[in-house]
């Protein structure tokens, strides 16, 4: 077993395929040693999540090992194969965990449950009531991460995380949706002025 890992680790990449398409699991091990920081590199980079990279990463050696008899070396490199697997899982993850669009008052249903009063309930929704105008004005995707923060309380990583969005991405549209709510709201008190 050690003589044949030795000469394994000097196979090339088309070679463990060959060794993988006949069923050979020696070869499995020694090709996910080789490429497994690769791969886990490029599904973090791309999920920017480590649970769901390390899930990606085992899914793209499980699809190596069951169609490792289909690669073809005249297509272009094993290592760009593997690559491609694991961009493509990513993308695929992407979409089945895009967010769903859903009603303004379906946002209600999204928001835990913290024990609050009726008296605190008709306080915030009279203070909703009158930034309604504003809100509506913000673009739906601005509008979902603003309530989300203000009515429910979620932190930047949890709104990342239940809209399918960058960290990044969360706090400039929470930023860009509070710029634009306090100058609707300061361009409304002048007019009264």
């Amino acid at each position: 077993m050690v003589l044949w890992s030795s000469h394994a680790d000097r196979l090339s990449d088309e070679a463990l395929l060959s060794a993988m398409a006949l069923g050979d699991q020696r070869a499995i091990a020694v090709f996910v040693r080789r490429h497994q920081r690769a791969v886990f590199g490029l599904a973090v980079t791309m999920c920017r999540d480590t649970p769901m990279a390390e899930d990606i990463a085992q899914q793209t050696f499980e699809r190596v090992w069951h169609h490792a008899a289909s690669f073809d070396v005249r297509r272009g490199a094993a290592k760009v194969w593997l690559l491609t697997i694991t961009r493509r899982l990513c993308i695929d993850a992407f979409r089945t965990r895009r967010s769903i669009p859903v009603d303004r008052d379906g946002l209600e249903l999204l928001l835990p449950d913290t024990g609050t009063t009726v008296a605190d309930l008709a306080s915030t929704r009279a203070d909703v009531h009158g930034l309604r105008p504003a809100i509506a004005a913000l673009p739906l995707e601005q509008q979902r991460v603003l309530l989300l923060s203000a009515l429910a309380g979620h932190t930047l990583v949890q709104i990342a995380e239940i809209e399918g969005i960058p960290l990044g991405t969360a706090k400039t549209r929470l930023r860009t949706a509070l710029q634009r709510v306090r100058s609707e709201i300061q361009a409304e008190g002048a007019d009264h002025d």
